[in-house]
């Protein structure tokens, strides 16, 4: 190895199972790419042993906070993050070291969105239910809802948001939204949502899906407080970062049975645990943080990804497909 080449650190864990489509891009540019065991994420202590020799990192949701940030440096010049999701990365701190954070904004509007669908789909017409009784010989008649007659709101009405409002708005639902911040008044007319506040949305909805970003004014968003305001037999959509969701709180509304439902791709802690009480609720749909699944969004985020920290190192983005 030559001193001046580029040694890269790959742990995003969808693009490790492709990297063999991608590594004719890194050894025309020189560079070194090492890819450690990852199952889910990097936490800060895995990343540690290579504090001091990496110059870029491709990563998924690894844990960069201060610490680690500062013992990269000052060799470490950008983090490009695969997907669009940046809170685990201490920002504050790569821009006192001088470390771009890169990404890839509105990356799976369309995946998650349709996940979302899929879930107020499954709840309202109760397939999943109905599918397990007929296999398990009985010829039950389980009751379902029509959208046009049920109350659908959305927390966080930016990119995914705005999809999901408006793939529900051609179900005929009725719409809410909540956000901290002012919604175009020309896309609010254009679905007929409702903006409104939080306690509000979730005393109305039959459906609430949470579409906003991971930060300090969403942290444990829905909690024991606010889940009081929920009806009975609401359902809970989480494909956004389980955090926004204060885990055991959920789980006492729905032991408790204030909550109806919940469909949940993203937790608190992920992998989800084995003895999660969530595993064994009939009335829970779970899914491995898989919601951004599409091969299409996979395979512009993979060069976007790649092209982002190429640029911040000082080279020409790889033309896609090269």
């Amino acid at each position: 190895m030559t001193k001046d080449k580029l040694r890269i650190l790959l742990t995003a864990p969808y693009l490790i199972p492709f990297y063999d489509r991608f590594k004719p891009v890194f050894e025309e540019a020189g560079m070194e790419v090492i890819i450690p065991d990852v199952e889910e994420r990097m936490e800060a202590d895995d990343l540690m042993p290579f504090a001091g020799k990496i110059d870029g990192t491709i990563c998924g949701d690894d844990r960069y906070i201060r610490d680690v940030i500062k013992a990269f440096c000052p060799r470490l010049k950008v983090i490009s993050k695969w997907g669009t999701g940046i809170d685990s990365i201490d920002q504050d701190a790569a821009r006192e070291y001088g470390v771009a954070v890169r990404n890839t904004p509105g990356a799976f509007t369309d995946p998650v969105s349709d996940t979302v669908l899929s879930y107020i789909l499954a709840f309202a017409r109760r397939s999943p239910w109905l599918d397990r009784e007929m296999k398990a010989g009985n010829w039950e008649k389980i009751p379902g809802r029509a959208l046009n007659e049920s109350r659908i709101g959305v927390i966080g009405v930016g990119k995914i948001g705005k999809a999901v409002l408006r793939k529900a708005h051609v179900f005929g639902a009725e719409l809410f939204g909540n956000d901290i911040v002012e919604i175009d008044p020309h896309y609010v007319r254009e679905v007929g949502v409702t903006m409104t506040s939080l306690e509000d949305l979730l005393k109305r909805c039959d459906y609430v899906s949470i579409n906003c970003d991971l930060n300090p004014t969403s942290q444990h968003l829905i909690n024991k407080a606010t889940l009081n305001h929920v009806q009975p037999h609401a359902v809970l959509i989480n494909t956004a970062r389980g955090p926004i969701v204060e885990e055991q709180a959920l789980i006492a509304a729905l032991e408790d049975g204030r909550l109806g439902g919940a469909a949940l791709d993203v937790f608190e802690f992920e992998p989800l645990p084995e003895n999660s009480p969530l595993r064994e609720m009939d009335n829970v749909m779970l899914a491995p943080h898989n919601s951004n699944s599409s091969p299409r969004a996979w395979e512009r985020v993979h060069w976007s990804t790649i092209g982002n920290m190429f640029v911040e190192l000082g080279l020409p983005a790889p033309r896609r497909g090269a």
